[in-house]
């Protein structure tokens, strides 16, 4: 994640034809129903408009971070309380544009969340979180951010701004929250009852005064669906995530050696996890991207693991480009897909292994025509795999495939995942 200098002025946009001109006098509401507009052609699904006085979420941030829940990402507690001050992190800032923007692909069936519960119950599936199976969605919100700012400026006169999208010191669900976008899930994601939670969130940070669009309430209810779903019980408490222990801050932000504790509940899901947003109710209003940047890219909807254990550095390196999985680089690649072909091993060699198991074998090598495992044999393609890294250069490979070889002799663990049933 980019970090931010300790502050960071408003960059100038203006209208080219009227450089030097005052801010044209115009209505706030009136302003902001053309924002809206230009937000809607460029991709955005939501625009609200938050104060920035977050003084009262203050609290509740420093409490985090004194429980230490933010794990290994430092750049969370870097800029003191800059994130709960919005004008100190930005002089001159007086409002915040947010935006929402979906990410489903615009060919995502109905049951998409069957499917990929399904997906996650087949070991031998190489299981990737919605978002970062298509183009970086830093990438496309930064861009689209910068070119409303831009037309705004057209329209206003010169605007002093600055955009964010996941990228600097910013209370994102809070000012989303705050402006309308919906309200902060138990799972910590900010829901909304007509899109569900498969969306980005983006901020433009401005020196012109909006007039703030009002808060929804929430409709989480007595619902646990999403604390019930986690494999690793990282929702300590309601709208308390202990981020140690997500699936997604193990196989993204987290550098070292995964807890051993933790590698058999995080099954065959390798970058990233889905779990809470699957077992959401409101995900059933999720919406679909028109944008086609979010599609899957080389196949990662439908990845093997075997398949992608195959790729030497080179090819994650071109199959990753323009994608979020790049930032983690090739050795946690490695490491996260040790993690899961370990947890496949113990699965198909459990006595009465799962003919979910099978799914491997489409990848597995020299499976030419006659040599393409059988359930009873998976094991054996598996733990070949594994032996033809285990001399990997890197020791972080190296223990992750150690102890995946050792799940030959382990029991196979319960499902991890505990859904309640959606409706």
């Amino acid at each position: 994640m980019p970090k931010m200098p300790q502050s960071s002025p408003l960059h100038t946009s203006s209208n080219h034809t009227i450089a030097a001109a005052p801010r044209a006098e115009r209505s706030g509401e009136a302003v902001l129903s053309t924002i809206r507009q230009m937000a809607a052609e460029l991709g955005f699904a939501h625009i609200g408009v938050a104060s920035i006085d977050l003084q009262s979420a203050e609290s509740g941030l420093l409490a985090w971070l004194a429980a230490g829940f933010h794990g290994d990402m430092h750049y969370m507690a870097a800029h003191g309380l800059k994130r709960a001050r919005p004008a100190e992190l930005v002089p001159g800032t007086v409002s915040v544009i947010t935006a929402r923007m979906d990410y489903l692909p615009a060919t995502t069936p109905p049951d998409w969340r069957t499917h990929e519960r399904a997906r996650q119950l087949a070991a031998g599936e190489a299981v990737i979180s919605l978002y970062a199976r298509g183009r970086d969605y830093h990438k496309v919100m930064r861009q689209r951010l910068q070119q409303l700012a831009q037309a705004i400026a057209a329209h206003v006169g010169t605007l002093g701004h600055r955009v964010f999208t996941d990228s600097a010191p910013v209370l994102e669900v809070e000012l989303a929250s705050r402006s309308g976008l919906g309200w902060r899930g138990k799972h910590t994601l900010l829901v909304n009852k007509q899109a569900g939670s498969t969306f980005f969130l983006g901020e433009i940070y401005i020196d012109m005064a909006l007039p703030a669009t009002p808060a929804t309430s929430a409709h989480c209810g007595n619902c646990q669906a999403c604390i019930s779903a986690c494999p690793t019980g990282a929702i300590v408490a309601p709208w308390r995530l202990d981020a140690r222990r997500c699936i997604s801050y193990l196989t993204i932000e987290h550098a070292g050696s995964i807890p051993p504790e933790l590698r058999p509940l995080i099954g065959n899901r390798i970058y990233g996890c889905d779990d809470c947003q699957l077992a959401c109710p409101w995900n059933k209003f999720a919406q679909r991207s028109p944008l086609p940047d979010f599609a899957p890219r080389h196949g990662l909807q439908s990845a093997q693991l075997l398949q992608l254990w195959q790729w030497d550095e080179a090819t994650f390196l071109q199959r990753t480009e323009g994608s979020p999985i790049r930032r983690i680089g090739y050795t946690r690649w490695l490491r996260n897909l040790a993690v899961a072909l370990g947890n496949a091993l113990r699965q198909s060699s459990a006595p009465h292994a799962c003919t979910t198991t099978s799914t491997i074998a489409a990848s597995a090598p020299n499976n030419a025509a006659g040599n393409t495992p059988t359930p009873t044999n998976l094991a054996a393609h598996i733990t070949a795999a594994l032996q033809s890294r285990a001399q990997h250069p890197e020791a972080l490979v190296r223990e992750h495939v150690q102890w995946a070889l050792a799940q030959r002799q382990s029991p196979p663990s319960a499902p991890s995942t505990l859904y309640n049933t959606p409706t």
